[in-house]
């Protein structure tokens, strides 16, 4: 059979042919079979993230024991363990309400009950609210001090006024050295402010760095050439800082603080206006950049340079001896020596910027100094900013220098001033730099503490982390918390000539009770063995009343004590307390019914 049987024969199916364009589905199906596995399997279980743990260091305290809530006095400890150093120790000079202080200076309470523990004291620039309670401090509680160059020479000066040169270990550190306070060390860095060598610090505890700032501005043209180790700062905000404690008293301020060289330029222009007279300059004794400027100015016109006021002296003679100052030969001469030089060839730099009563400026305006007489060939530059309170005191001064017919330089056009503390633009600067998780503003009233907070805030702190202390608060923190914990014994101690602590109150409130109203001694001479009264009353006024003037009230106000007195039985004239309580009631009541003023009465009893 020649036809082929193809009943058994095998046929071959056909390949199908794939494309490229079936790739995407064979993907879909491989996906579902995957996910109705997934479906079917066991959920994993999932980890919770690690929460990291806080690490337990060694808890610090910082205790301000002045500086806040007020200008002056500045005084800050640091704490850990048995361990404590101390961070400034300044004064403040007293308000209207402080008749006959001299100065005020820190509660040392707290210190003395700790001096075993004082391991030093670090001092962050030379001016008196940061140096002038040391010698006090130094007296009480004999430890080291750590402080640059200027700022040791201007505190020698002050131990020298309180026998105490000689017997303190002063120690002259430079910016960038570190000093070991027990289990804390202290680093010192630079920073720009109306003194040379200030310094801030970045305070190494086992909770962590805090920086302080001191007294600082940013300053890109210092007259120095030593501008602000901003690095330094910004290198401690990258490692981690723990608290920034910063200056507060610009941060009512917005932009930036002018650099001094601005007023050199001012004195240029001011020097060639008073051409022909002599040029009187008022500032503070301690802003040595700015003297360096007006003999820089006297050298360029010709002129001599006599200097007036104790502490202006004193703080010129420290500067160029230790190198801060550079004078050409002969250009300051002696004050004898004025007569010898023509007006016009005279500078005079002097204190009284802020028109103290005792200033040198103020002698001369009140026409009481011995040297120098004002004239219509003066003119003046006070080249300072009136301190809060002092406007009254600076207005006095410059009207009577203006009634003598000199030309006077006082206003803020003039660019004559500019401040040493950061404004609000530099504040921000200092915050951006250190980042810092806790925030302590510092140097300045509330006011000041509460914008420089609210700054903080505004740079993305949380308000939480931002503490507003007052002195005597202990400020606790382990590097993860930072909280007030408790309080310490502070406040202000008052100094009256020689006399440290021994005005108090009660005293204030005489002083005060006197300066209003005036005084009143009352004496009467009482008969020991018979108790009769032999001997007035008399009555003595001092600051009520002109005795003379006023014959009839002082007639019927012996008088009623007189009556006073016959009504007394034997008892209370033998009880001498009360009678003088019965004599000052019945005195006082009268005195007030006809003049409506309240003096200090005095009972003076004298036996016979």
């Amino acid at each position: 059979m020649n036809e082929k049987d193809t009943s058994t024969k095998k046929t071959r199916t056909p390949r199908k042919n794939t494309s490229a364009s079936d790739a995407p589905t064979r993907q879909r199906a491989s996906r579902k079979k995957a996910a109705e596995e997934n479906n079917n399997a066991p959920a994993p279980k999932t980890r919770r993230p690690r929460q990291p743990r806080e690490v337990k260091r060694t808890p610090v305290k910082i205790i301000p024991l002045g500086g806040l809530n007020e200008i002056g006095k500045n005084m800050t400890l640091f704490e850990c363990s048995n361990d404590i150093f101390i961070l400034d120790c300044g004064l403040a000079f007293p308000d209207a309400d402080m008749p006959g202080v001299d100065i005020v200076i820190p509660d040392f309470t707290y210190v003395e009950r700790n001096a075993e523990k004082i391991r030093g004291i670090v001092i962050t620039h030379g001016h008196e609210d940061h140096i002038g309670g040391l010698a006090y401090l130094l007296k009480k509680v004999n430890v080291p001090v750590y402080a640059t160059r200027l700022t040791v020479g201007l505190i020698e000066g002050k131990l020298k006024e309180q026998g105490l040169y000689g017997k303190v270990q002063l120690n002259v550190v430079e910016p960038k050295k570190t000093v070991k306070m027990g289990c804390m060390a202290v680093e010192f860095i630079k920073v720009n402010h109306s003194i040379p060598d200030s310094v801030g610090m970045a305070i190494h505890t086992p909770a962590g760095v805090i920086v302080h700032t001191g007294d600082f501005k940013v300053d890109y043209s210092p007259i120095d050439g030593k501008i602000i180790d901003l690095a330094r700062f910004g290198e401690l905000g990258s490692k981690g800082v723990l608290a920034l404690m910063a200056d507060s008293t610009n941060a009512e301020r917005p932009g930036y603080t002018h650099s001094e060289r601005t007023v050199g330029e001012s004195f240029d222009r001011l020097f060639k206006k008073g051409e022909g007279k002599r040029i009187i300059i008022a500032t503070f004794s301690s802003n040595i950049h700015r003297v360096q400027q007006i003999i820089n100015c006297a050298v360029r016109y010709k002129r001599k340079v006599a200097v007036f006021g104790r502490s202006m002296v004193n703080v010129i003679n420290t500067a160029i001896e230790l190198g801060y100052l550079d004078v050409p030969s002969g250009v300051i001469i002696d004050i004898e020596m004025m007569h010898r030089y023509e007006n016009e060839r005279i500078v005079l730099i002097t204190t009284g910027s802020q028109g103290e009563p005792m200033s040198a400026l103020t002698r001369m305006a009140m026409n009481d100094h011995k040297k120098v007489n004002i004239t219509p060939m003066d003119f003046i530059i006070i080249s300072a900013t009136p301190i809060p309170g002092n406007e009254k005191y600076v207005t006095r001064v410059v009207n009577e220098l203006m009634k003598s017919g000199a030309e006077v330089v006082y206003e803020a056009m003039y660019e004559v001033h500019v401040s040493g503390h950061a404004c609000q633009e530099e504040l921000k600067l200092m915050q951006a730099l250190t980042r810092p998780k806790f925030f302590i503003p510092v140097h300045g009233e509330y006011k000041h503490l509460k914008k420089h907070a609210d700054l903080a805030v505004q740079m993305g702190m949380q308000p939480e982390n931002v503490i507003i202390a007052e002195i005597g608060n202990v400020i606790e923190t382990d590097g993860n918390t930072m909280k007030i914990v408790s309080q310490v014994p502070s406040g202000r101690v008052l100094v009256d000539g020689l006399g440290v602590g021994d005005v108090g109150s009660i005293v204030l409130r005489d002083r005060k009770h006197l300066a209003q109203d005036g005084l009143i001694i009352i004496v009467i001479g009482i008969e020991k063995a018979t108790n009769e009264i032999v001997a007035g009353p008399d009555i003595i006024s001092r600051g009520f009343v002109y005795v003379r003037e006023s014959e009839e009230l002082i007639t019927d106000a012996k008088m009623l004590l007189s009556h006073t007195l016959a009504g007394c039985s034997m008892a209370e004239l033998r009880e001498w307390n009360t009678l003088k309580g019965k004599l000052r009631d019945a005195l006082s009541d009268y005195i007030y019914q006809k003049t409506k003023r309240s003096p200090m009465i005095l009972p003076i009893i004298m036996e016979t």
